[in-house]
């Protein structure tokens, strides 16, 4: 995710006289916008099965219930911000292809449309931005209760 992030920055930022390497950033940030909802399902699938990590009581209530908001928040958008930019570039006006690994061809599934892509594009946008900004606030959090002797580390790492 933080690769897509920082190669859809400098993706954007590549002047035109630099077609080639702006093309393949966007063939790269592409590609990894396509791997990541399989990646989520399967771990979504895998905590299913295994199930999450117990709380740590010494945790108060709401700061419990904000994690646990906090999750199904990275989840959704997880699956939503790729799925929001495959349908931007499906309906881009310029229809450049996707290649997924700079090999495999990935049909766009919806016809050109400058409307709908630039609120496509927008909404990709926000809530990449939104995404970024809340794993890294619950990374945060994680590392300050850490910090504090809370084994919140430990038990995400399954010890």
């Amino acid at each position: 995710m933080l690769a897509a992030f920082a190669i859809g920055l400098i993706m954007v930022a590549l002047p035109l006289t630099q077609l080639l390497a702006k093309i393949i950033a966007y063939q790269v940030h592409k590609t990894i916008g396509l791997l990541v909802p399989p990646l989520v399902v399967w771990r979504l699938w895998l905590r299913a099965r295994r199930g999450r990590p117990v709380d740590d009581p010494a945790l108060p209530g709401w700061q419990r219930r904000a994690a646990t908001a906090a999750h199904a928040a990275l989840y959704a958008l997880l699956i939503v911000v790729p799925v929001l930019g495959y349908l931007s570039a499906s309906t881009a006006p310029g229809q450049i292809e996707t290649v997924m690994f700079l090999l495999v061809p990935i049909p766009h599934i919806l016809e050109p449309d400058e409307a709908t892509y630039e609120s496509l594009r927008a909404l990709h946008q926000v809530l990449a931005w939104s995404l970024v900004l809340l794993a890294a606030g619950h990374a945060g959090m994680a590392v300050a209760h850490h910090a504090r002797g809370h084994r919140v580390l430990t038990r995400m790492l399954g010890r």
